[in-house]
């Protein structure tokens, strides 16, 4: 997902979002760990997106502040 994509949408979808990808990070790396995974690039990809949406968060955050 693009970060063009991800400040597209509002809080309440971007909270929805994040607990999303943190699932689905779980269920990846609990794969991972049993053998499971075909693709282990998919935790790299999940890693990447849980954290452009933790980044825009905090830019909405901040310019609340100011």
């Amino acid at each position: 997902m693009k970060a063009k994509d991800i400040r597209n949408l509002n809080d309440s979808e971007l909270n929805t979002k994040l607990a999303n990808l943190k699932e689905e990070l779980f269920n990846l790396r609990f794969q991972h760990a049993t053998g499971q995974l075909d693709n282990p690039l998919k935790i790299k990809e999940v890693k990447r997106d849980y954290a452009r949406v933790k980044t825009v968060l905090r830019e909405r955050e901040l310019e609340a502040r100011a």
